[in-house]
């Protein structure tokens, strides 16, 4: 066995003449394909070509995975249009280079291989993928704005057919290794103890390479293109409108017009991804990537060792809770006073786990790790308490006494609350510095957030420990100061309410939620009201009309009455058959006000800036970063603090003027638009 170190590569020949090529980026946690590294390997390549060893087997050699992708810092650093196809068709051209090499090469992929990662593997001959869950294979590029740049829309459908190669490209999900081998992405997918056995046969071997035969060949042809082309712009349209988000549409674009021509393709490739990272939306979702890797560095898992977890209140939140921590690796008791509530709590959580885990085994371990425990036995073994009954003070001050004494000495005791101070509910602990609040979102699967909510007892441990716990269980932790609604109800209560008075004066419900689909925001707010739960929206509006200048509309206490809940009761402002909104009506005939949109979004953007003036969360950054994966705000806008910046301070507090003149105080302008300059 020889070797040669290089910066970022390894380089090992065995007795077989077969050359195993390890990437290590050099100081870094994750291996990314930074133009440096991409250099080296083309050098490897050259030498190779030289030697000519039997065969090319590219694995990684470290532990967290295989390549997370191109180096996204390096997307900050262009000076242009120019720069960026240079940097693109060099990547394109090393790959190539791989591409070609007359020996068979072979991917081995343990860990995340995406983007640019997964681009170098298709590049290769074959690929073997490790079975494990964590093994994740995919091209997200989407998801900042782009499309694959690297070769990756010339290799991928004529390997896997059309219609897997555009769900994978336009969807931007990752794949399981087993997912991967049933749609022809991996030729094997064997346990870690077998890959490397694999490799070596597969080399010594030589297969002949697999690619999409049959209908899924067709699907590529010049005659069905146009028909798919159609068909696809139809589903990308259902998620993303093209003047928001145009990458989908790009690629679509490219595929049907230039997926008979290799070559022209590449260099379209290349053209199409360069105007897309250098216009408003990929800069802006590039942006929301580094707000996402600074959140994740606010948890350092060591703070704690994070392994049973003690849910009490079997509610949704609770339940969801208690479920995603099982899911995550945790072993999770959950408690409630209800035999009833628990075995809906596990039905629920059986419903996750099967739809997430897929796997009978990987269900069945979940399901283990889920106990329900109606005498909070778990309690003294957990290492992190977490408390999701209903908002009462006196219950959940009860609840702290009993449960105080029984607590491990290091163990966390967090709340779940979303309205009660914890300077109030601390009252009554002997350590009234261990409280801290976790603020989990519903649907707890779905939202990445969670608020840390530091009241002023609130020790510096406690905060590092739920952080931490955070990260342990993948989801953001954002630190928030102890105040009414902390950040991200704060900052969606003005614009919700908002939305309710425009009902209230005659504005039907469907034109408002038109209005804000058209400015970026995910869901309309009268749906997300309707969604959320009128009755819960109510009581978070009374608790900030107390201390904040937030009016609640009558028609909202009116309807809470009436006992139209919203979706869960099956009447809101909507209507709803089977949670499924009923269509409500058409509104083409209705002309909409003009400041439809500036009287909701400026009320949102009105209290971000609040917020940062009162030092709820500690920069704009992480403000960004909390409404973004908090209320899902418009992602490629970069976040609210951003769009001001953008849109410019002059000309949204001249809108909040007039709005201020014509509907009054509410629309104040607050303090915040100039302290800031």
């Amino acid at each position: 066995m020889t070797e040669q170190q290089y910066k970022n590569w390894r380089l090992e020949r065995d007795d077989h003449d077969i050359a195993w090529l390890y990437i290590d980026k050099v100081d870094a946690a994750a291996n990314t394909l930074s133009a440096a590294v991409l250099e080296e390997l083309n050098d490897i390549l050259g030498q190779l070509k030289e030697d000519r060893p039997q065969g090319l087997v590219i694995l990684s050699a470290k532990s967290s995975g295989f390549i997370a992708g191109a180096d996204i810092k390096e997307f900050t650093t262009l000076g242009g249009q120019s720069d960026a196809e240079a940097l693109i068709g060099r990547g394109q051209a090393v790959l190539e280079r791989l591409a070609a090499m007359s020996m068979p090469t072979v991917a081995v992929i343990q860990g995340f291989c995406l983007g640019g990662g997964m681009e170098l593997a298709l590049a290769c001959r074959y690929r073997i993928a490790d079975e494990d869950p964590k093994t994740k294979l995919g091209l997200p590029e989407v998801n900042l704005g782009i499309h694959p740049g690297f070769g990756g829309t010339v290799r991928l459908p004529p390997l896997v057919g059309a219609p897997a190669a555009m769900d994978m490209m336009l969807g931007g999900r990752a794949l399981s290794a087993r997912a991967a081998k049933k749609i022809g992405l991996v030729d094997y997918a064997v346990p870690a103890r077998r890959l490397l056995d694999a490799a070596r046969n597969v080399v010594l071997t030589s297969p002949i390479p697999k690619k999409a035969t049959g209908w899924k060949a067709y699907t590529n042809h010049k005659l069905a293109r146009p028909l798919l082309a159609r068909y696809l712009q139809k589903q990308v349209a259902k998620r993303a409108r093209k003047d928001h988000y145009p990458a989908p549409y790009a690629l679509i674009d490219l595929w049907q017009a230039h997926m008979d021509d290799p070559r022209r393709m590449m260099r379209e490739e290349a053209a199409s991804v360069a105007r897309l990272v250098m216009g408003d939306t990929a800069q802006n979702l590039v942006r929301v990537f580094f707000l996402q890797e600074q959140m994740k560095a606010l948890g350092k898992k060591d703070e704690i060792a994070a392994k049973r977890v003690h849910v009490v209140g079997g509610g949704v939140m609770g339940g969801d809770i208690a479920a995603w921590c099982a899911m995550r690796g945790m072993h999770v008791t959950i408690q409630d006073r209800s035999h009833e509530t628990l075995a809906r709590v596990m039905k629920r959580a059986h419903a996750l786990f099967k739809r997430r885990l897929k796997q009978p085994r990987l269900i069945q371990a979940a399901m283990d790790r889920l106990m329900p425990d109606i005498k909070g036995s778990g309690v003294p073994k957990a290492d992190v308490v977490i408390e999701a009954i209903f908002e009462d003070v006196d219950a959940k001050q009860a609840l702290y006494k009993e449960i105080e004494p029984q607590l491990k000495k290091d163990a966390v005791l967090a709340t779940n609350t979303s309205s009660i101070p914890l300077e109030v509910l601390c009252k009554c602990l002997q350590k009234p510095s261990r409280l801290v609040g976790l603020h989990f979102f519903n649907p707890v699967a779905k939202m990445q957030l969670v608020e840390i909510v530091r009241g002023t007892q609130t020790s510096n441990k406690a905060v590092k420990q739920a952080a931490a716990f955070c990260r342990h269980i993948d989801r953001l932790p954002l630190p928030v100061k102890s105040a009414p609604g902390f950040l991200v109800n704060r900052v969606l209560m003005p614009y919700l309410l908002e939305a309710v008075t425009l009902e209230e004066e005659g504005v039907p419900g469907a034109v408002i939620d038109k209005a804000a689909l058209d400015f970026g925001m995910p869901m309309g707010p009268i749906e997300l009201a309707d969604t959320v739960g009128l009755d819960i929206c109510l009581s978070v509006a009374r608790i900030l009309s107390q201390q904040l200048d937030v009016p609640v509309p009558n028609r909202l206490e009116q309807l809470v009455a009436a006992g139209r809940l919203g979706r869960k009761s099956g009447e809101g402002f909507y209507r709803y058959t089977d949670g499924k909104k009923v269509f409500a009506g058409d509104s083409k005939e209705y002309t909409s006000p003009a400041d439809v949109i500036d009287r909701m979004m400026l009320r949102f953007l009105n209290e971000a800036v609040a917020c940062l003036r009162e030092g709820i969360v500690d920069n704009a950054d992480l403000l960004d970063g909390g409404v973004i994966f908090g209320t899902g705000f418009a992602p490629f806008r970069g976040g609210p603090m951003n769009y001001i910046d953008k849109i410019g301070k002059e000309s949204l507090l001249q809108t909040l003027e007039v709005l201020e003149q014509k509907y009054g105080s509410r629309f104040r302008a607050d303090a915040g638009w100039i302290d800031s300059e």
